[in-house]
């Protein structure tokens, strides 16, 4: 009779290895990105992510995790099966599809990380793409009639421009003025950012082909306005509701662009020579009414710092995916942030850079990564975003430029004794 066994406990520390995108693009017929494929786009940028850390073997890659939120066409298929084969993976390195609306991509990363933390996976690509430009948002869905018929959500909470204006309504302190002010300094600061050199380093050139004009190498992003006013902002018609506050200029446009992260198990990172940019700390996600989905950063942050044991006042910078101004400003009133806080979306947001649906997440992650080699003063900061029909996505990294890497803080002791208690 055969000895008995014990199965091994396997919980590891996740890493942030790496982080790529493409620039991003302007949705419709004179974008970059017309009459480029989805898929291609994420080929590219797994390509570049295995080119830029030559360390990691290609059949070390345990899977590919790609979000997209309209799976059909060049976005269907399991994309993140066929992207891993199309871009020269072994056949051996399997993948899959994943879909949560904005944070398809952020998704993908805490799905695979989780995988990483339980010991099934060493090494992972994690990312997500959107081509609004071939799949306009909603486009071939079916809501089931009884969202209507009994009342399940209200109407606004199928159209996001109208949340948002929803949003305005629920806290009338966040006036069109605010909004309008919050997205020209969107503007200004990814202008900065690109000004110092800080965004060329995580994009991917795409050439792309179309008739009549030939190639053109795509090496900066489309969407943005440098030098937008205030006043220029101040002028754009409201197209959700007759005297609204929600304009073109203070929400995040319609765009096409992808994303990819490398993650590994901290353990194997130092194995194979891996730099390490961020430590996973915590994740959350939560559940808000559709109908003002703007919200969903909230509750998913404060669930994500019960988690780790952290407090707001821990955290040193802030990704927040601004989908709408109104969105990102009721969340720093919130959390009793200021507006202007230079802890908050150093490099500008998404109402400058464009937010490619669900690819924004690791865009978020990697601008993050990037501010974390940058101020190793700060050890916490955020990626945060909220989601269509009513939620909202929060992960917690920490900075390993940091003194404190890696040693447990009081607040995670703290929590830590009263979990074992």
């Amino acid at each position: 009779m055969s000895p008995s066994r014990t199965a091994q406990r396997t919980v590891r520390d996740v890493v942030f290895v790496d982080g790529v995108r493409t620039p991003f693009g302007k949705a419709g017929d004179k974008g970059i990105y017309a009459g480029t494929r989805a898929d291609d786009l994420v080929v590219k940028c797994i390509r570049e992510l295995m080119r830029r850390n030559p360390s990691l073997p290609a059949e070390r890659v345990d899977e590919v995790a790609i979000a997209a939120t309209t799976q059909t066409g060049d976005q269907g298929l399991t994309i993140g099966r066929t992207a891993a084969l199309l871009a020269g993976l072994p056949r051996t390195v399997p993948g899959f599809a994943i879909d949560r609306m904005c944070a398809g991509a952020m998704t993908a990363v805490t799905t695979t990380a989780s995988g990483i933390g339980f010991g099934a996976y060493d090494v992972v690509i994690a990312g997500g793409v959107e081509h609004m430009g071939n799949h306009p948002m909603g486009a071939g869905a079916d809501p089931n009639p009884r969202f209507m018929s009994e009342r399940l959500v209200d109407p606004a909470a199928l159209n996001m421009g109208n949340t948002a204006e929803n949003l305005h309504d629920r806290f009338p302190a966040i006036t069109k003025e605010r909004a309008d002010a919050y997205a020209a300094s969107s503007q200004a600061k990814l202008a900065a950012a690109y000004a110092e050199g800080q965004i060329q380093g995580d994009l991917v050139p795409v050439a792309t082909m179309k008739p009549g004009q030939g190639w053109t190498v795509h090496s900066v992003d489309e969407p943005p306005r440098p030098g937008t006013t205030v006043e220029d902002l101040a002028g754009l018609r409201t197209p959700f509701r007759a005297h609204g506050r929600v304009t073109a200029g203070n929400a995040a446009g319609l765009n096409d662009g992808a994303t990819v992260a490398l993650l590994a198990a901290e353990d194997t990172a130092g194995e194979l020579g891996l730099p390490v940019k961020m430590r996973m700390v915590s994740y959350a996600f939560a559940g808000v009414e559709p109908e003002v989905m703007g919200i969903g950063p909230v509750p998913a942050t404060e669930k994500a710092l019960k988690n780790a044991g952290l407090d707001i006042t821990d955290i040193g910078l802030f990704e927040i995916n601004e989908a709408f101004a109104v969105q990102v400003l009721s969340f720093l009133d919130h959390f009793g942030i200021a507006d202007d806080d230079p802890r908050v979306n150093r490099y500008g947001g998404a109402i400058a850079v464009g937010h490619p649906l669900a690819s924004s997440g690791v865009r978020l992650m990697t601008q993050l990564a990037r501010q974390f080699e940058q101020d190793p003063s700060v050890r916490y900061g955020i990626t945060t975003m909220c989601i269509g029909l009513g939620m909202g996505a929060t992960v917690i990294w920490e900075n390993p430029h940091h003194a404190d890497y890696g040693a447990t803080s009081t607040t995670e002791s703290t929590s830590e004794e009263g979990a074992a208690a």
